[in-house]
């Protein structure tokens, strides 16, 4: 069996005008190599494919974001019941004003993924959300 840290090198070939994109989104985002932007699109890959994938009752960790318009009647009291609803679930919330009419809140959340996606479904559903996106990912304790 290998030794995770181990490094292996293996050759990919990729279209010209993939590559060219490809290395034009390593300089955007910083990237000192190729090999660390593979890894790091790897790992996200596999953090996602397992939260999907996962048994209901797998604790997850997650963020869920979300714009709002605070002057739809009944919105504001309706997200806070639905966090109250999901006490345990909820560690913490950030409001923000973008404008007189929008709100943004995020939501960072802990617990089972079907709890979580309910909650982001519960609020998702919601007359006055503008956009609501769930990002689950690992609680770390099997970080690949």
């Amino acid at each position: 069996m290998r030794n995770k840290k181990e490094l292996v090198r293996f050759g990919v070939s990729i279209p010209q005008d993939l590559i060219n994109s490809f290395d034009d989104y390593i300089e955007k985002c910083q990237y000192g190599n190729r090999s660390e932007a593979i890894r790091d699109l790897i790992r996200e890959k596999l953090v996602s494919q397992k939260w999907e994938l996962t048994d209901s009752d797998s604790e997850v960790a997650a963020t869920l974001t979300f714009v709002y318009d605070h002057h739809q009647r009944e919105l504001s009291n309706l997200l806070i019941k639905i966090q109250h609803d999901y006490q345990g679930v909820v560690l913490v919330s950030q409001h923000i004003h973008l404008d007189h009419h929008n709100c943004l809140e995020v939501i960072i959340l802990k617990g089972k993924s079907r709890d979580i996606i309910s909650l982001s479904d519960n609020i998702k559903s919601l007359k006055g959300i503008k956009h609501c996106q769930l990002a689950m990912t690992t609680t770390g304790t099997d970080l690949i």
